[in-house]
């Protein structure tokens, strides 16, 4: 790292790039300066992520220059940036899954012709730059046995140990929990004291105020803004990111509950470990409502969604307007259930929710694929798919709008828009609703929750899981508290706060008292995963 304070560790100059018609990145100049945070903010395909890649040698720019500390820097591939210091986490891990940790740190960095010995120098490195940034992962651990935290920590690991003084995070918290994320940023403030530069990707505001020293803010491909992070405030930001005044706040009328629509009694799960995921969950549901379920990642949520979505198998009973809905999974099959009634929008829109190497318009028949309007005799019928997809497309302003687009070529929040759009023009009597607007821009999360207030609106039933106590406050009109497979109980939304739900996430039901730090960390690990 330079020496002079005042010299960037980061200067971009006339950055631009297409992809074919789409262009990604116009025209931008940015400064990062030693030694900071630099947060980079901007809607669901405004080009930050493309930007970065430039930066980080997966893409070249067509025009413009990069400077790395003052000098002028030729990076033509990954490699490249590793030797100029820079190390890059994406949003979507880079790690061979059934490598262990260490041995997914040393890959591509390894020393002479025999693993041996860099596998021993990676150790004795490992332990030092994990007691140094509080980066604790075991490194004889299975990358397929981790959270997405500990996942996470070895990304980063990867990066310091290739002696990276500059580093990129695209869109670090988008699938941690509150507990992983504010460990994350524990560790971003220490790497920052060690002199390093970070460059922050996020969609969400509060991170950008609680985490950056400066902003900059791009919006469709341009570079509109760059601010001291002290001198600005959330509502700035959104308007300047979406050039429109946006709401930061959920606006719904008071819930009109009616008829029973769903009712969970005693409802189990033993996963092919034997653990008992699912303890003997009882809820009902109405039509007219949102009930939202808050827990720490890892605490029957996902099983709770699969089971009612026909993806696990499970013992008790389910009713859905009165009818028993078969539990033996997928012999019962999700397709059963979306012809009762039920939309699903699962927790992971890669491995269940899309599949990335067809086009937007077959995406848009995944699990729809017998329906009527879709069918020309015993063939599909593709025009009328196209054209379901692109009237999808422009009501919930996916971009590019596209449908010839494979799905992995969409940013992540505009992957959910197709999931979200696929699943709520259905009319579901019932939505399944997991982690709506994971790595989703606040243009997008506004729109989002309008959507989902309005089917309630209409009358629907709407089971809401999010990780995101401030979603699950705003959208809720009740809040069932999930821990270790269990229900610790029921809040409305206006008579409670992040405190007490907070401590029913951690398995505390005595709020009267006041708990100590030991007590919550005695059922909460590091990684905000329960504590087997």
């Amino acid at each position: 790292m330079s020496d002079d304070a005042t010299t960037p560790a980061i200067e971009l100059v006339g950055i631009s790039k297409s992809f074919g018609p789409v262009q990604a990145n116009k025209d931008i100049s940015m400064r990062v300066m030693p030694g900071t945070i630099h947060g980079i903010i901007g809607e669901n395909g405004a080009g930050k992520s493309t930007l970065m890649s430039i930066l980080y040698g997966f893409y070249k720019a067509d025009a413009g220059q990069v400077m790395i500390r003052g000098k002028t820097a030729e990076i033509p591939d990954s490699q490249a940036a590793i030797a100029a210091g820079i190390g890059m986490v994406f949003q979507h891990f880079k790690l061979v899954e059934n490598f262990t940790v260490l041995e997914n740190i040393v890959l591509g960095a390894e020393e002479g012709a025999w693993l041996r010995p860099s596998l021993a120098k990676a150790r004795k490195l490992l332990s030092r730059l994990s007691e140094d940034y509080e980066l604790h992962v075991d490194p004889d651990a299975r990358i397929e046995d981790l959270g997405v935290g500990m996942q996470q920590r070895v990304e980063i690991l990867k990066a310091l140990y290739r002696q990276a003084d500059i580093l990129i995070l695209d869109e670090p918290t988008g699938v941690l929990t509150p507990a992983e994320a504010d460990h994350l940023f524990r560790i971003l403030e220490g790497l920052r004291r060690e002199g390093k530069t970070i460059i922050l990707i996020t969609h969400k505001l509060r991170e950008i105020m609680d985490i950056t020293d400066t902003v900059s803010v791009m919006r469709r491909g341009e570079m509109t803004a760059t601010v001291a992070t002290a001198s600005t405030d959330p509502s700035r930001l959104a308007e300047m990111m979406v050039g429109r005044e946006v709401l930061l706040r959920v606006e719904k009328t008071p819930a009109v509950p009616r008829d029973v629509v769903l009712e969970i009694e005693g409802l189990r799960v033993v996963d092919e470990k034997k653990v008992e995921r699912l303890r003997g969950i009882d809820l009902t549901l109405r039509a007219g409502e949102i009930l939202g379920i808050a827990g720490v990642a890892g605490n029957g949520q996902s099983e709770l969604l699969q089971v009612l979505g026909g993806m696990r198998a499970a013992e008790g009973r389910v009713t859905l307007n009165g009818r028993d809905l078969p539990l033996e999974g997928p012999r019962a099959g999700a397709r059963f259930r979306r012809q009762a009634g039920i939309a699903h929008v699962p927790e992971d829109r890669h491995r269940e929710g899309l599949i990335l190497d067809f086009h937007a318009w077959e995406n848009v028949a995944f699990g729809y694929h017998d329906d009527p309007a879709y069918a020309r005799g015993l063939l599909m019928d593709n025009d009328a798919l196209r054209r379901d997809m692109q009237a999808k497309i422009e009501k919930f302003d996916v971009r590019p709008a596209d449908c010839w687009l494979s799905a992995k070529n969409f940013s992540g929040g505009n992957q959910q828009k197709i999931v979200i759009a696929r699943e709520l023009e259905r009319n579901p009597d019932l939505l399944l609703v997991g982690q709506p607007t994971r790595g989703v821009d606040i243009g997008a999360i506004e729109f989002i929750h309008q959507q989902i207030v309005a089917l309630r609106d209409a009358g629907k039933a709407v089971l809401l899981v999010s990780v995101e106590l401030d979603e699950i406050l705003s959208l809720s009109d009740r809040i069932a508290v999930m821990f270790d497979g269990r229900i610790m109980g029921e809040r409305h939304p206006s008579e409670t706060d992040e405190r007490e739900l907070g401590l029913l996430m951690a398995g505390i039901t005595d709020t009267d008292a006041d708990p100590t730090l030991d007590e919550i960390e005695a059922n909460l690990d590091l990684t905000g995963q329960r504590t087997p």
